[in-house]
This record gives structure tokens, C-alpha cells and sequence, in this order.
């Protein structure tokens, strides 16, 4: 039966659900509209759309890698309590394995994957109907690398930090090395050349702002601001920054060592840059006592 546009409508209209999904289940169902809610139902997909205005802070960052290429994301949940259910856990590496195989482009392209029947976002929706809590693939960044590469894989608290760094010419320990640093100090850019140009401007005009009203001489203002200018760069751009594992070292000595350069990082935190809604630790545990 051929499922049209006004069919897709009035399920929506009925179920509230996305198009995709309304037409996922009029075709299941041959284009019964109560069939349809039940198989929405049955799927999770209403369950997981009434969630929808939660906020899911929460959750695991991931790393998945094989000879050629390496994923790094994060799946957020709304408790770190789900954090820690095994479900979520099978979850979180099915879908690393997921992005791995496939290579989406982002994160809409990877919902829509199909897996063995099912789309991921489908896959994600039943959990959600399982497990209580909204769930969402908030982001990933998939990285290549050639014979002379080496991918640096740390992962932090389980899954609360990761950090995915590609190395040239460099061992599996010094680029492991490397991703522990970016992991720890989370540095802006590789190079002051990699900075944002809009962060640099911005945070020297902040340090003149800051110099004048200092009431500094002007003819000495400039070589302030540049000297306040270098520790920011200390401060943020990896090569430059002190290397956690040795102090009295900068990370770009650590490099030169080995003669190793670091072609890309990627850190992710769990939840950060998402707006919390403030739960006390009592009200937080009674809502899943009530699950």
C-alpha cells in the first residue's frame, strides 16, 4: 500500500511522533492508523519523543578504532546513574561499532543508518522505552590515518573524558602519551597558527581593555598586552603548553624526541557546553526509584 503525505500528517497529528517514524510504522502496518500508534508504541518511539525536552547532560564518551581509521563520541543520558546501566553501556558500544563500519558524515546521516532492519535512531528510541531516561548521539569525529600514523586513544573516569590524538611518526606510547595530555589540559589548538583568529582577537582585546585600565603608560601598554598574550598561548596551544607527564619539558620537546608531530586531536567531555538542570541528590535518586 502506498503510504502518503495526509497518512504521515494524521499520524503525527495523533502520535506526535517524526515523519520518518510515522512513516516507518504506516508501512509496517500496511497504513492502519491504530496499527501504527501500536507499533510506535511497541518501538519506543513514543516514549522516546515525549521525552524530548529533557535535558540529557549525562552519559559516556566513546572511542572506537581499527587499522585505518578511529571514532571518538559521546552518547548522552539524563542521570549518571544510566550511565552505568549495563544496557546503556551495550548501547554506547554498539554504537561505536556502528560509526566505525559505516562513516557517517554527522550525526543526522548516522540516526538514519540502517541496522539489520532497523534505523539507529530506532535502535536508540527502544532503549530509551527501556531504560527510563532520553537518550541522544550528541556528536563524533571520525579520523584517518596513513601507515606513518598513529592514533593516541585515552579514555578518563570510564567514559567522562576521551581524548583521540593522530601522531606522525610516532609510537603507539607516544601518541597514547599525547592523548593523556590533551585528555588532562585540554588545549585550544595544536599551534598559535591553528587558533581561532576570532579567539585571538578577542582575548587581546579583553588583555588591552584590561591594561588601560590599569591606567598603563601607553609606550609600554603593547609590550604588556604581548607579554600577557604569550602566557595565554602557553596556556592554550598544545606544543607550547608544559607537558603533564614532565613539567620541565614544553609537549613540543616531548615531540621532538621522537621526532613525532601531532596532526589532529579531539577531547570530549561528557555533557560539557549543555545547560544542567539544577537536581538535588535526593530528587534525582526518587526519580529512579519511580521508573
Amino acid at each position: 500500500m502506498k503510504i502518503t503525505g495526509q497518512m504521515v500528517k494524521e499520524l503525527r497529528e495523533i502520535a506526535g511522533a517524526g515523519i520518518l517514524d510515522c512513516k516507518h510504522a504506516l508501512t509496517a502496518t500496511n497504513g492502519n492508523i491504530k496499527e501504527a500508534v501500536e507499533w510506535l508504541t511497541e518501538n519506543g518511539v513514543l516514549k522516546a519523543a515525549k521525552k524530548n525536552d529533557r535535558v540529557a547532560a549525562e552519559g559516556l564518551c566513546g572511542i572506537r578504532h581499527n587499522a585505518t581509521h578511529a571514532v571518538i563520541y559521546e552518547v548522552n543520558a539524563e542521570t549518571d546513574f544510566v550511565a552505568k546501566n549495563d544496557k546503556f553501556l551495550d548501547l554506547i558500544n554498539l554504537v561505536g561499532d556502528i560509526l566505525l563500519i559505516k562513516k557517517p558524515a554527522d550525526v543526522e546521516a548516522a540516526l538514519k543508518l540502517d541496522i539489520d532492519g532497523q534505523t539507529l535512531e530506532q535502535i536508540i528510541a527502544h532503549q530509551i522505552s527501556v531504560i527510563g531516561e532520553k537518550i541522544t548521539l550528541r556528536r563524533f569525529e571520525i579520523l584517518e590515518k596513513s601507515a606513518t600514523n598513529n592514533f593516541g586513544i585515552y579514555v578518563h573516569m570510564g567514559g567522562r573524558i576521551a581524548a583521540l590524538t593522530l601522531v606522525e611518526n610516532a609510537t603507539a606510547d607516544v601518541a597514547k602519551d599525547v592523548a593523556m595530555h590533551v585528555a588532562a589540559i585540554n588545549p585550544l589548538a595544536i599551534s598559535r597558527d591553528n587558533l581561532d583568529a576570532e579567539v585571538v582577537a578577542a582575548k587581546k582585546a579583553e588583555l588591552t581593555a584590561i591594561v588601560v585600565e590599569e591606567g598603563k603608560p601607553q609606550n609600554i601598554a603593547e609590550k604588556i598586552v604581548e607579554g600577557r598574550m604569550g602566557k595565554f598561548f602557553a596556556e592554550s596551544v598544545l606544543l607550547e603548553q608544559d607537558f603533564v607527564k614532565n613539567p620541565d619539558m614544553k609537549v613540543a620537546g616531548f615531540l621532538e624526541i621522537s621526532t613525532a608531530t601531532v596532526q589532529a586531536f579531539v577531547r570530549y567531555a561528557v555533557g560539557e557546553g549543555i545547560e544542567k538542570e539544577e537536581v538535588d541528590f535526593a530528587t534525582e535518586v526518587m526519580s529512579q526509584v519511580r521508573q
